[in-house]
């Protein structure tokens, strides 16, 4: 096995492993914790925008994506397209497909959302009439539920990359 594979191996599991156990604790701990403390909670969101974890995510996951392409670029050169009709393959194939949906939908909704979410949030603060508040406080609720279901759709996809590529070797 050469340094490229191995390197690449490592920064595959190890950004996926980051990027699967960050949404699943957004999804099952930091979300309904940020939403139970009510407005307190947004400062804690606002702290987390501070952090760039709105940034870091997409690259975690685009590192995750572009090293298991390459390790999967690198089976079927080396077993050809006979490789990707095995179980193995198939399996491989199925959690990279998941994995794409995941940050598909990560990036351009959810984060979206979110993003929209907390600027608005911030405006809010700010200094808006009243009429004008309650419209904008709406849509930032709104937001934030569009961003909250489509944060376990993401976990849901990653669950099932993650499950496939766990197995794979054994099927």
């Amino acid at each position: 096995m050469d340094f490229m594979v191995l390197a690449s191996r490592a920064v595959h599991v190890s950004f996926g492993a980051f990027w699967v156990c960050a949404i699943f604790f957004i999804v099952f701990f930091l979300e309904p914790s940020v939403r139970s403390a009510g407005p307190d909670g947004n400062s804690v969101m606002k702290a987390m925008r501070k952090r760039r974890l709105m940034t870091v995510m997409p690259i975690v996951a685009v590192f995750t994506i572009l090293s298991g392409g390459f390790l999967f670029w690198r089976m079927l050169e080396g077993f050809g397209m006979q490789w990707a009709s095995t179980r193995f393959g198939m399996a491989l194939s199925i959690g990279a497909a998941a994995s794409l949906v995941a940050f598909g939908q990560g990036y351009f909704f959810m984060r979206r959302a979110a993003l929209r979410a907390g600027a608005l949030s911030e405006k809010v603060t700010g200094n808006l009439e009243a009429p004008n508040r309650n419209g904008a406080l709406a849509e930032v609720a709104r937001l934030k539920s569009r961003s909250r279901i489509h944060a376990r759709w993401v976990a849901g996809w990653l669950t099932i990359a993650l499950i496939t590529m766990a197995v794979a070797r054994y099927l």
